[in-house]
């Protein structure tokens, strides 16, 4: 393959590709059904005190988040962006979760406040959304 005619951008766009397929099978396998394909978890390790209490780790439903080297650190492959870890930290903005939703919204929260807020506006839509399905009928 002549050098000149590589187009790395397609390089890369394969290779994300075959990541987020890797990821979604191995989901499957952990029984794991709804989940975020597109989004990013950062943690602070300025204010991070998993060394005394590492709650996130614990909460992570796939394993996630792991103790190494004296700190947290993500697997981002695992990371199904579900809001386990900020509900269970007991630092506020220590982590922050960006994740994009089928529709295209963006949703990022840090603290177990925003999350439970972003989760009941969710569910609020939804009860709205069904029962406008009803009434329609």
């Amino acid at each position: 393959m002549n050098p000149k005619n590589i187009d790395i951008f397609q390089l890369l766009f394969e290779d994300a590709e075959k990541r987020r397929k890797k990821k979604t099978e191995l989901l499957k396998t952990l029984g794991i059904r709804e989940y975020f394909k597109e989004g990013n978890v950062r943690i602070d390790i300025k204010i991070c005190q998993g060394i005394e209490c590492r709650l996130c780790i614990k909460a992570c439903p796939t394993n996630a988040l792991y103790w190494s080297q004296g700190q947290v650190n993500v697997t981002e492959d695992l990371c199904i962006y579900c809001a386990a870890c900020v509900l269970s930290c007991i630092v506020d903005g220590c982590i922050k979760i960006t994740r994009k939703r089928i529709d295209g919204r963006i949703e990022s929260f840090s603290t177990p406040r925003e999350a439970i807020r972003l989760l009941q506006s969710i569910s609020s839509r939804r009860r709205i959304d069904l029962v406008s399905r009803v009434l329609k009928h």
